[in-house]
């Protein structure tokens, strides 16, 4: 299991000390996170950008389970069952005002951690220290919080009692790879929130 983790750097920002490895698993993750969010609507040449903050979004949940957990209802839960039409209505029109900034927003942070990583210079062993001012923080928060919503949906994780499970899984399982990851993401997480609480 990765050991990294964050510590306190002056003007509220953070460092971890990354291998080679875990530089590799961050960016493939945090790629992956982008492809599944979806390329950003552009205004077209010659069109009115303002228009474009103005542009709706989508007014149904996405059918995909992790983008529907990135994404979700705002006034009804899927799981309760089926929302009565007034809550229907009300989540449909939330989401058509609110998702494509929900998006940017989400796409931005995917970004900032691949950039972060790509600037990174490693050392004679490969590894690196990323170090982030306080507004990285906030993006790599957020887009560490969305790579383990996206992986718990994938590994269909609820509560914390079945993280216990999650320890115990045997090597053999084929699930090993991405339960790891989630769990040291978590722990990451843990520690850059850890480093900015005063």
């Amino acid at each position: 299991m990765m050991s990294s983790h964050f510590e306190p750097r002056g003007g509220g920002g953070a460092a971890v000390a990354l291998d080679e490895v875990e530089i590799a698993i961050l960016r493939s993750l945090a790629v992956q996170l982008l492809e599944l969010i979806g390329p950003g609507d552009e205004p077209a040449e010659g069109a009115d950008p303002l228009a474009a903050l103005f542009a709706e979004g989508p007014s149904e949940p996405p059918s995909d389970p992790a983008l529907a957990r990135l994404f979700p209802e705002a006034y009804a839960d899927p799981e309760a069952g089926t929302p009565d039409e007034e809550l229907r209505a009300a989540s449909s029109e939330f989401r058509r005002f609110t998702e494509n900034d929900l998006r940017t927003r989400k796409r931005e942070d995917a970004l900032a951690v691949v950039r972060s990583l790509d600037a990174l210079t490693p050392a004679g062993d490969g590894g690196a220290v990323l170090e982030l001012s306080a507004d990285d923080c906030l993006h790599w928060l957020g887009a560490l919080n969305d790579l383990r919503l996206t992986i718990g949906t994938r590994l269909d994780v609820g509560d914390e009692d079945e993280n216990e499970d999650l320890y115990r899984l045997p090597d053999s399982d084929p699930r090993k790879p991405m339960v790891m990851a989630y769990l040291w993401l978590g722990a990451l997480q843990e520690t850059l929130v850890e480093t900015l609480m005063p």
